[in-house]
């Protein structure tokens, strides 16, 4: 048995108190991540961003609003787990200011100005151990080149590919065709599966980890 701690959904960066930044993620991934570990016997904590769908049974749930909000929660619920699933979207930038009221139309500028938010799992990899760390790359052109950038960039164990353009396996369907890739011996790994249900990818997830943690070495592994 394995502590797995998924994230999904997106963020939202507020302008005022009725608009934010966000995009298209609607955690259905994730949630099915979640699923997977918590039916395979494993204990899971499922830090959320703001979507619609039900917690699955067996599974602690934690809500968050914005990417701050979610690296907090990381940085909180990450020592007590084995493996991170970082299946969340979180928005890249936020306004740099936000009101506390609603902006006016006649009163807004026309240009707004953003800022960075942290780059979540950069930020927590001196916190990594011997933790196993899956992200995913959820891209549009070349996902697989930009999977290997990130898989080494961010000092990854396994990412997670795909490509959001396709009708099949984007943002808000219940299947997706994904491509795992993996450091081993040197190089980097690729398995390229077939078109599955979110569910079936992450039961595919889940075996990889399980075997991972299975062959780690025993003084390596945090449980």
């Amino acid at each position: 048995m394995m502590r797995i701690l998924v994230t999904a959904g997106p963020t939202r960066e507020y302008l005022d108190p009725v608009r934010f930044l966000s995009n298209r993620s609607t955690g259905k991934m994730g949630f099915a991540v979640a699923e997977s570990a918590a039916v395979r016997g494993h204990a899971v904590t499922l830090i959320a961003g703001p979507v619609t769908l039900p917690t699955p049974d067996g599974v602690r749930r934690v809500d968050v609003v914005s990417a701050r909000d979610m690296l907090a929660a990381l940085r909180a619920e990450l020592p007590t787990h084995d493996a991170l699933v970082m299946t969340a979207a979180v928005a890249d930038w936020r306004p740099r200011e936000c009101s506390p009221q609603k902006l006016k139309k006649q009163g807004m500028r026309p240009v707004l100005e953003l800022e960075a938010n942290p780059d979540i799992l950069r930020t927590i990899a001196p916190e990594k151990g011997a933790r196993l760390f899956v992200g995913f790359a959820a891209e549009t052109g070349d996902p697989l080149a930009e999977a290997k950038r990130k898989l080494t960039a961010k000092g990854l164990d396994l990412i997670v590919a795909n490509d959001v353009t396709r009708a099949d396996s984007g943002f808000g369907v219940d299947t997706n065709r994904v491509t795992l890739l993996y450091p081993e011996a040197g190089e980097i790994r690729q398995h390229s599966l077939p078109l599955l249900t979110k569910r079936e990818v992450g039961d595919r997830i889940l075996a990889w980890l399980e075997g991972r943690h299975k062959n780690a070495p025993a003084q390596n592994k945090d449980s």
